[in-house]
């Protein structure tokens, strides 16, 4: 495996959206995203479950996200509107899929759903695993029930290799069935994700793809 353009991308644009890597003074916005969709983040993201609502805490999150990007252990990214104005949510490309892979994991707040915004950013971090990290295969990991992450993977081509039985922690102490979907480097030129226009930029601003 080795990578086909210079990395990591620090900054991504689609049509409607900018990803990049969060920087500590995202904090406030965070805080205010969260808070404003816990309800709706609970039944999915175990760590919204305990989520705390200090302002320092966020710093320190964030620091721990810039350090881990800096450092190449692993890549989270805040989502925002196409001016990087108004924080929609957050987004990686996790090494936690192993070597020479990449599992993309996202949410997003409560107003922004239904749009098909998680579809646009995994599309183009997709592109990025593929075209700029050179990966074999992206994974994404869904809750059966969770019915959009389940479209997203489908609609990107994705195939769902198997289910994972009482592997995820449920909002109410059971434990959850695990969907694994994969995407393979061959399967990558024909699939949707490979279309999708996007810019993507390294930490000096300079455009990879």
């Amino acid at each position: 495996m080795a990578k086909t353009l210079p990395g990591p991308v620090y900054h991504i644009k689609t049509r409607r959206l900018t990803l990049r890597c969060w920087a500590p003074t995202d904090a406030p916005r965070l805080e205010q995203a969260i808070a404003s969709s816990l309800e709706h983040l609970r039944p999915w993201m175990p760590w919204a479950r305990s989520q705390s609502q200090d302002i320092d805490a966020q710093v320190a999150l964030l620091r721990r996200f810039r350090g881990d990007f800096d450092h190449g252990r692993d890549f989270h990214y805040g989502v925002f509107d196409r001016d990087d104005r108004e924080l929609y949510g957050g987004t990686g490309l996790h090494t936690s899929a192993g070597e020479g892979a990449r599992a993309i994991g996202y949410w997003l707040r409560a107003d922004q759903t239904g749009k098909l915004l998680a579809t646009e950013l995994a599309a183009a971090l997709t592109q990025v695993a593929f075209r700029v990290d050179g990966v074999r295969r992206v994974e994404i990991h869904c809750d059966p029930l969770n019915v959009r992450s389940v479209e997203v993977a489908r609609r990107l081509g994705f195939t769902c290799e198997g289910t994972l039985r009482h592997r995820l922690p449920g909002p109410d102490g059971t434990r959850r069935d695990e969907m694994i979907w994969t995407l393979h480097e061959a399967e990558y030129p024909s699939s949707p994700a490979a279309s999708a226009e996007i810019e993507a930029y390294d930490a000096l601003g300079r455009r990879v793809l």
